[in-house]
């Protein structure tokens, strides 16, 4: 995995920044996608070699890039009301073209890698204290789909009711958007002494993640002749994925965030990407 992975991420990205480029003539989509494909890699490639907190430090950089740069000083929405409002638009950039890559189209190459490398609300709640779940799973995951629909029929009112001053109201349902998903992860991490709740239980862009990434080309898989059965890899998922079945159907098999801590702590070297 040393080199594979963090070739495959960053020739990905480099193809589709050129991708974008020829198709909308715009040279900054090639900065933008060499940067996070770099960002990727090298992330990638540091937790091959030891580093435990390189997902964190490329989670920042990608992170803080999108929160800060592309949504707060540029004002593009890059939440899921975002993708909508420029999709009615009928405009492929912003929030369209990063759903496209990273949310619909893109998991079928890196599953959810999004959201173990890239994404701005899980690199704040990667830092809670509770990296590992401390309680079992819940059976609330239907708010995610709540919450899908309730951001779709809030855009589609916005363009019906034809209000006025749309993009400023999009820009500020970013901003308020993002104070309400900070709020709500960090709650919900303390409450259920798990990191990830938020992820698993509220976030409406799993349900764009969960189908593609069951088809996902890079996915951690175990050699059995070498696992011993220690179980660490469970033990340490924060997604609680069972890593130990390389079935696509192996249980929240969709929910794989590529983080490597089964790699990491297994002692035998049994799993890999």
């Amino acid at each position: 995995m040393k080199l594979k992975a963090p070739i495959i991420i960053e020739v990905i990205f480099l193809l589709i920044g050129f991708l974008i480029y020829f198709i909308s003539g715009n040279d900054f989509y090639i900065y933008n996608f060499v940067y996070i494909g770099t960002a990727l890699a090298i992330g990638i490639g540091l937790l091959s070699n030891g580093y435990r907190y390189g997902r964190n430090v490329v989670m920042i950089g990608i992170g803080c890039y999108i929160l800060i740069f592309l949504g707060i000083i540029n004002h593009e929405n890059m939440l899921m009301s975002g993708f909508w409002y420029y999709l009615f638009l009928g405009v492929f950039e912003a929030a369209v073209i990063h759903f496209l890559v990273a949310k619909i189209i893109g998991p079928f190459l890196f599953g959810r890698g999004w959201c173990g490398y890239a994404c701005w609300t899980a690199m704040i709640l990667d830092l809670l204290p509770y990296k590992v779940p401390q309680s079992p799973r819940k059976n609330f995951g239907y708010v995610r789909y709540v919450l899908f629909i309730a951001i779709l029929f809030f855009v589609s009112g916005l363009f019906i009711l034809n209000v006025s001053n749309l993009e400023s109201i999009i820009y500020y349902t970013f901003i308020v958007g993002n104070v309400i998903y900070y709020v709500l992860g960090i709650s919900l991490a303390f409450i259920l002494k798990d990191n990830r709740a938020f992820c698993k239980y509220i976030c409406p862009i799993t349900v764009f993640l969960k189908p593609t990434s069951y088809f996902s080309l890079l996915r951690v898989t175990v050699e059995e002749d070498k696992c011993i059965s220690c179980d660490k890899c469970l033990k340490n998922c924060p997604m609680d994925v069972d890593m130990l079945n390389n079935s696509r159907k192996r249980e929240n098999g969709t929910e794989c965030i590529l983080c490597m801590e089964c790699v990491r702590n297994c002692p035998s070297n049994a799993l890999d990407l």
